[in-house]
């Protein structure tokens, strides 16, 4: 008796074929309900957009390579909720691009370090890690102290991401997405951030991680 399979296993082409159109059946299955899940696509109640000068250090901290070995998405899991605070929610990120919520933990997660240390201790630590951390293998990123903002490009941030979120933002009383960042926010910007050190701009990232949910 001809096994009915036969034609499709014993063809590498068509086996191919049908394990990709499975797959790919799966993964719309799974992943389509979540483009349209209040969750998923609108901010979390107390999530508020980065100040200026955050809006440069973030762009200082993957520049710098720090995503790469810290994660940014704590797990549903009782070893990582008690080390480091409340699971990563999708509502938490959804003004962020990129994402950067990371895989490698080289060093320890920084979704919710915003606030868990002064600024004199971060200061520290990104001077010389092993001052306040004796088994750091983190490098010294002490040049960040001498590098110092001009803001020239800072308003066009705050414009991009106005467009990149303008259908994940607050919403008015009429349902009409409020822009991230107003007129006079980026009017602003240039002002906010020149003549800070490339320090002081991403001690106030990491301040501002994890606000929206302690």
């Amino acid at each position: 008796m001809i096994n009915k399979h036969e034609k499709v296993e014993k063809s590498v082409g068509l086996f191919f074929i049908f394990t990709i159109f499975a797959i790919s059946i799966g993964g719309l299955v799974e992943i389509t309900p979540l483009f349209f899940q209040k969750e998923t696509t609108q901010p979390v109640d107390n999530l508020r957009p980065y100040t200026a000068l955050e809006m440069e250090g973030r762009d200082i901290y993957i520049r710098e390579g720090c995503n790469v070995c810290h994660s940014q998405m704590i797990r549903p899991f009782r070893a990582e909720t008690e080390r480091y605070g409340h699971y990563s929610v999708a509502g938490e990120g959804v003004w962020e691009h990129p994402f950067l919520w990371g895989s490698k933990r080289t060093g320890p997660d920084l979704a919710r370090v915003g606030g868990r240390y002064s600024d004199d201790w971060h200061r520290a630590h990104l001077i010389d890690p092993r001052s306040v951390v004796p088994e750091s293998n983190m490098p010294s990123f002490k040049w960040l102290t001498e590098n110092t903002l001009d803001g020239e490009l800072t308003a066009k941030k705050l414009e991009t991401f106005n467009f990149l979120t303008r259908n994940r933002s607050h919403k008015d009383a009429q349902g009409n997405p409020i822009p991230l960042y107003s007129a006079e926010d980026i009017a602003n910007a240039k002002t906010a951030v020149k003549g800070k050190t490339e320090m002081d701009a991403l001690i106030a990232y990491l301040q501002s991680l994890g606000h929206a949910l302690k």
